[in-house]
């Protein structure tokens, strides 16, 4: 008896995109804001909520890394949605001259309309490579993009209080 080995993969890659085609019918995408608040505790400066649009930019790296994510103007009534808050912000003015740039996101999962996992994710930057010609905006906009990324991620295996990036 000869074993076509060929046959055997095909058929089990067809069979894997059937189950992950099924699963991605079943639950639809997660229903995210395309634009986030900021808590009232959260040190916000106004140039920085006026200029530097984080309110955004972490829903749209977000939805860049994760095909799981549906951007939206209001997921309020979604069963399957992720709502976020920017928790924290640390930016002073000055870009990399006046030190290194934080911020904090919490988030929570909701799944079939029922609360699940939540998160905190935190990440700092110093501006990285000729930081010294970067502004603030461009320094804690590289904090949005890794929070989207560590966001993204988590979303692959969500775990209840999860600490998330630089914690």
């Amino acid at each position: 008896m000869q074993i076509n080995l060929r046959s055997i993969s095909l058929s089990l890659a067809t069979l894997g995109l059937l189950v992950a085609g099924a699963a991605a019918a079943e639950g639809g995408p997660i229903k995210v804001a395309r634009e986030i608040s900021f808590a009232e505790s959260s040190g916000v400066r106004d140039a920085v909520r006026d200029e530097c649009k984080l309110q955004t930019k972490v829903t749209k790296f977000l939805a860049q890394y994760s095909t799981q994510v549906e951007l939206v103007d209001d997921p309020g009534g979604s069963k399957d949605r992720l709502e976020l808050t920017i928790s924290e912000v640390n930016a002073g003015g000055g870009g990399a001259w006046s030190g290194p740039k934080s911020m904090t996101v919490k988030g929570q999962l909701f799944q079939d309309g029922k609360p699940g996992p939540t998160f905190t994710a935190s990440r700092y930057s110093g501006g990285g490579m000729f930081a010294a010609y970067k502004g603030t905006c461009s320094i804690v906009g590289r904090c949005a993009k890794s929070i989207g990324k560590d966001i993204s991620n988590w979303l692959e295996n969500p775990t209840d209080d999860a600490s998330l990036g630089d914690h």
